[in-house]
């Protein structure tokens, strides 16, 4: 299960059900693939496909709907 958090600007963010626990979010598009952790703080976990300016506007939303992501982990994987 890989529930869909936002979708936004071409980018779809969403988390895996069955991975670690450290806080993190997963985007993907047409161009490429990324993780981001969200705890402790915002950073890039892994870039598949994105340029360096893809990835800037990809922490840009995360840093925008950050409480949202936070929200939506706690809710789905509880805690």
């Amino acid at each position: 299960m890989s529930p869909t958090v936002l979708r936004e600007a071409g980018y779809r963010f969403f988390f895996f059900s069955r991975e670690e626990t450290r806080m993190h979010v997963h985007i993907t598009s047409e161009t490429g693939e990324a993780k981001f952790w969200l705890k402790p703080d915002i950073a890039l976990a892994k870039n598949f496909g994105y340029s360096q300016k893809q990835l800037r506007d990809i922490e840009s939303l995360i840093e925008v709907h950050y409480d949202e992501f936070i929200h939506a982990w706690q809710q789905h994987f509880g805690g």
